[in-house]
């Protein structure tokens, strides 16, 4: 029996890691089989692609090459990762997927929505997830936890998109938000200003009946 696709998107400093985090080891006290897992990365070969991405240093990263780097490193991702663990049955939970593209390079870099639609039919095959959560926070707030992040746990090496204008991370919020419309009936807003265990009692309760 194939698995279920979720997964997680959300700006910067929206709780995404910490809340699958509780979720994974909630799924598993239940004996389910779960991989997780994350985009850009979650290969040898998207994982060294997640260097360039994320590294301040490269300022000059043309969008256009930006967007390709995303979709090169999502179609290892998908043949090495998550289209095995579906055929093995596993519940996948990914941290950012297709509709990060669409947010980032398209709402937030302004590249043609088209363009990056075609593009990504190409990479997946159409291939959606079965529940995507949006974990929605005010723009200041998630920037304010992510910068503090990144400082305690030594991450600077990957803030390159932490280290961009406020302006940008507003209209990647509202190109999820957008999204969210779009397809409501896949793609789920919780609120992530709310209390930690609050928000991943949310969460479960999507992930339950997405799994039923």
């Amino acid at each position: 029996m194939r698995g279920r696709f979720i997964t997680f998107e959300g700006i910067e400093g929206s709780g995404k890691s910490s809340q699958i985090s509780l979720l994974t080891k909630h799924l598993r006290s239940k004996q389910r089989a779960v991989t997780l897992t994350r985009e850009p990365g979650g290969t040898l070969i998207g994982d060294q692609v997640r260097k360039i991405l994320l590294d301040p240093a490269n300022k000059a990263l043309d969008p256009s090459a930006e967007l390709l780097l995303y979709a090169a490193s999502r179609a290892q991702h998908l043949k090495e990762v998550i289209r095995p663990a579906l055929e093995n049955g596993a519940i996948v939970l990914c941290d950012r997927f297709s509709d990060a593209t669409i947010a980032y390079q398209g709402y937030g870099r302004g590249l043609a929505l088209n363009m990056i639609h075609i593009l990504d039919r190409l990479v997946t095959d159409g291939m959606r997830p079965d529940l995507t959560v949006v974990l929605d926070v005010e723009v200041a707030v998630g920037l304010a936890r992510a910068r503090g992040r990144n400082n305690q746990q030594g991450l600077e090496a990957e803030a390159r998109f932490e280290n961009e204008a406020l302006a940008f991370h507003e209209r990647v919020r509202q190109g999820y938000l957008a999204l969210a419309r779009e397809a409501p009936d896949r793609i789920k807003i919780v609120d992530a200003a709310l209390p930690p265990l609050r928000v991943q009692e949310k969460i479960r309760e999507l992930v339950d009946h997405c799994l039923t």
